[in-house]
């Protein structure tokens, strides 16, 4: 083989790893900057849920009040103008994003409002996360859409009928599709939804088990209905026993405290359908 030719593919080579190895390191002095001042909370909205924040010193205070917003704020006062006081780290479940977060002794130059953008993401395969929010709402959608396949599935309780319409798997977790028919006319102001896992059989001699479990999504989060309501809840896929109940009570607001239930046993839940093409089509 030429000299030649070997010496170039090994400067090429030479070059690409370079590259690579350049653009997979990053200073503060090339990241976003966000100037901050302890008289201005510095609001930062990610477009998914934020899973993890690292906030470098302690010189800067944070928290997150909701699932995709941080805020910040310096302790005290002190520092100089362009003094870097911590690198922030935000990871979502598809993107991490860092800022340096530099003083400033004019309050007007302080950033109030910052929104991630596009181009400060760096793509990241989050382990902690088997699905991502957006896609978890987008296979419940394309369930709530869809007709019922399950018929012999219901509670009746003051005059009302709650049903499950379907069960689906995708990946790790269940998609649960309820209904519930109001057969007065009373509307219904939502307390809260929780979905368990009970014993089947109640004995006097033994202790109820009961297992609260946390959903991963609840689509619809509408507080009241008068005639009709369905949503879908996802849960993390699981096993139990033939003697168990996996059981979704919607229970109202005080005063009158009206409650109903649904139980689904486990051979409703092994009879869940997997995802199809045809479900999640675009509309």
């Amino acid at each position: 083989m030429n000299k030649k030719i070997i010496v170039t593919a090994f400067l090429l080579a030479a070059g690409l790893f370079a590259t690579r190895n350049a653009q997979a390191q990053r200073t503060y002095e090339e990241m976003e900057r966000l100037t901050v001042n302890e008289q201005v909370t510095t609001v930062i909205t990610a477009t998914e849920p934020v899973r993890f924040v690292d906030i470098s010193t302690d010189k800067v205070a944070g928290d997150q009040p909701i699932e995709n917003i941080i805020r910040l704020k310096p302790k005290e006062t002190g520092h100089e103008d362009g003094e870097v006081l911590a690198i922030v780290t935000i990871v979502t479940e598809r993107y991490r994003t860092q800022y340096a977060l530099i003083y400033t002794t004019r309050i007007s130059e302080a950033v109030a409002d910052k929104e991630i953008q596009l181009q400060e993401r760096d793509a990241y395969n989050n382990p902690t996360v088997s699905m991502s929010t957006a896609d978890m709402v987008r296979f419940a959608r394309r369930v709530w859409n869809s007709p019922a396949k399950i018929r012999n599935v219901a509670t009746k309780a003051h005059r009302m009928e709650m049903r499950l319409n379907n069960i689906y798997s995708v990946g790790d977790y269940f998609f649960i599709d309820f209904s519930i028919e109001n057969k007065t006319n009373i509307r219904f102001d939502i307390d809260e939804i929780r979905v368990k896992l009970s014993d089947k059989k109640l004995s006097k001699a033994t202790n109820a088990q009961t297992i609260e479990l946390t959903p991963a999504l609840v689509l619809e989060h509408g507080k009241t209905f008068k005639h009709g309501y369905r949503n879908v809840i996802v849960v993390k896929k699981m096993t139990f026993p033939n003697d168990k109940l996996l059981t979704i009570e919607m229970t109202e607001q005080q005063i009158s405290g009206r409650n109903i239930s649904l139980n689904i046993d486990y051979e409703d839940v092994l009879s869940a359908d997997s995802f199809n093409t045809a479900l999640l089509e675009e509309e």
